[in-house]
């Protein structure tokens, strides 16, 4: 039945999408992110419904009266420099033959990334793309947020099988990130009972992070909290609703849970922590020695750590955004990446200080708020798991580029030269 019935959206959805490509954003992101087809029995569970949806949006791109074009801003450029150093480093790649399956993912994934922002051209398009991610992902946190009441916290939470976020630990980060998403969009829903729906399942997602047992989730959940504290302009209102709900959830965990994350303090003491740490000097090593395009994908096994890692026998996967660029493709590599994020963040800052006191620029104001909010989660769980290619933190990318492409625009339009001298630099002429 799920099977059928995930077939039955998908073919419906496509002359929609024919004759409206904007929208395959939002089909693209639910069937790449909440991988529907993944909860069926059948046929549907190996089914290429990605590659359809993505091919009806580009048919339907070509054949649109509009031309959609690829901004040539820095954050997009350096995205296309950093696929390109990554495919040119599988060349030089230490197992040249069995880096092509993942290539081909990361490939596919970046491509359809370019894609999602030629699409993002009107602001109701990016408020599409955020309820896309909310959904895909917020449908797991809501009943991992259930089967942890339920439990008592007493089994972990897990994600889709087969998808990026099939482990608790990445699940976790996913959920972390869509809160703040979901803060944003419960400002804009005009419904008593939808506020209250948001709310809940805000607060549903949170439980269901605590309930993975994931201690860099914990860690990712309190640097956002923060964060969102920090950037909310109702600070007083947010900050009781953290200090009553955020020790009650902590006294509601079972002191398994505890256990567990108490072993953040003591982590000399824990095999997996000392693992994630082995893999970590693997990657330093291999990209001293491989400085320009590291070991490419695929180099988590014992040939690698025989070489590189201070514990040979103990071979780990990277466990870290960061050190898995690094030992994939070098020092070279990870500049480049770490560029890309500097530049969406700086991006995402130029929003909020062209908008601040224009009344009728807060939808982007509030949007890169929380876009900021949830790649801050990103990037503190991302230290401690292997999600470097997770595509929902590009997708916000794109968000954060057309936003600001949209306030500049609206603002040449308008009268830039009415701003404050010390704003006018950040509208590009």
């Amino acid at each position: 039945m799920r099977d059928w019935l995930v077939t039955l959206l998908v073919f419906g959805a496509l002359p929609y999408l024919f004759r409206n490509p904007n929208f395959g954003v939002v089909m693209w992101i639910w069937i790449s992110v909440m991988n529907p087809h993944t909860q069926g029995w059948g046929f549907a569970r190996s089914f290429p419904f990605a590659a359809i949806i993505a091919c009806v949006t580009m048919l339907g791109m070509l054949a649109h009266k509009n031309r959609f074009r690829l901004p040539m801003t820095p954050v997009t450029v350096t995205f296309i420099v950093f696929l390109a150093w990554m495919s040119l480093g599988t060349l030089f790649s230490i197992h040249p033959d069995t880096v092509y399956t993942q290539w081909n993912k990361v490939l596919k994934i970046m491509g359809m990334t370019l894609i999602v922002q030629m699409l993002l051209t009107e602001p109701k398009h990016i408020k599409w793309l955020l309820w896309a991610v909310v959904v895909s992902i917020g449908y797991y946190g809501v009943k991992g947020g259930i089967f942890t009441l339920r439990s008592g916290g007493q089994y972990r939470v897990w994600g889709p099988i087969g998808t990026f976020i099939d482990g608790n630990n990445e699940m976790a980060l996913a959920l972390v990130m869509v809160v703040p998403l979901m803060y944003y969009l419960m400002t804009q829903i005009r419904q008593k009972w939808g506020r209250i729906a948001m709310a809940g399942s805000m607060g549903l997602c949170s439980i269901a992070s605590l309930g993975s047992y994931s201690r860099g989730a914990a860690l990712a959940m309190a640097g956002m909290l923060g964060f969102l504290w920090l950037k909310s302009r109702q600070k007083v209102k947010l900050g009781l609703v953290l200090l009553v709900l955020a020790p009650l959830a902590l006294i509601f965990m079972p002191e398994q849970w505890h256990a567990r994350i108490d072993t953040i303090n003591t982590y000399q003491t824990d095999a997996s922590a000392m693992g994630r740490i082995n893999a970590w000097w693997m990657a330093f090593n291999l990209a001293n020695d491989r400085p320009f395009f590291g070991g490419g994908f695929d180099i988590y096994d014992r040939y690698v750590f025989s070489r590189y890692a201070p514990v040979p026998d103990d071979v780990h996967a990277a466990h870290s955004i960061y050190f898995q660029i690094l030992g994939e493709h070098g020092w070279v590599g990870f500049g480049i990446y770490m560029l890309l994020g500097w530049l969406t963040w700086r991006d995402g800052s130029a929003v909020i200080k062209l908008t601040r006191d224009l009344p009728e620029m807060q939808w982007a104001t509030e949007m890169v708020r929380m876009i900021q909010v949830s790649l801050m989660g990103f990037f503190v769980g991302g230290a401690f798991l292997s999600l470097a290619y997770f595509d929902v933190p590009y997708y916000l990318m794109c968000a954060m580029v057309a936003i600001r492409l949209m306030v500049e625009k609206q603002l040449k339009e308008g009268s830039p030269a009415a701003l404050p001298e010390e704003r006018r630099e950040h509208v590009v002429v």
